[in-house]
């Protein structure tokens, strides 16, 4: 077994281990489903999201790709596929991280501190460099026919 199948097969280890709830998607190691809790203090509390995580064959030496399953209102996700902008992780990925360090610290970084400068979803970077409150709102689901918070 090469190394970074053995790391791979470890850190999902790891990551099973811990407190989240991991389905994975079929027979192989490198695409799971993980439920996430949206921060405390933050706007995104009290949501759960279901994140779909798929390792690439470089991992840990490239970072894993992750997108939301069901809806999130954010600047820096797809609001159609999910997707969480690339640069996120990529800038700062390194092989010391681990899957555990997706959940614990990139997403709810992300969540907490949002880059409407860098976006994927324009209309919510906008809403929220020209009225922060109302952004809030709408991430909490305020407006009922507006939630983004399951």
């Amino acid at each position: 077994m090469s190394s970074p199948s053995k790391r791979r097969e470890m850190d999902l280890m790891k990551l099973m281990m811990s407190d989240y709830k991991v389905e994975m998607i079929n027979d192989g190691m490198q695409e799971f489903y993980v439920e996430f809790n949206g921060p405390k203090e933050s706007s995104y509390q009290g949501g759960v999201w279901k994140i779909r995580v798929e390792l690439p064959d470089a991992y840990p030496y490239k970072s894993p790709s992750i997108g939301f399953v069901n809806k999130i209102y954010h600047p820096n996700v797809d609001e159609l596929s999910g997707s969480v902008c690339l640069d996120v992780i990529n800038q700062t990925w390194s092989p010391m991280f681990d899957l555990v360090n997706v959940f614990e610290v990139f997403l709810p970084q992300l969540l907490l501190y949002p880059n409407p400068s860098d976006p994927l979803n324009g209309e919510a970077a906008a809403l929220m460099m020209r009225d922060r409150t109302a952004y809030d709102q709408r991430v909490k689901g305020n407006n009922p026919s507006q939630s983004y918070v399951p």
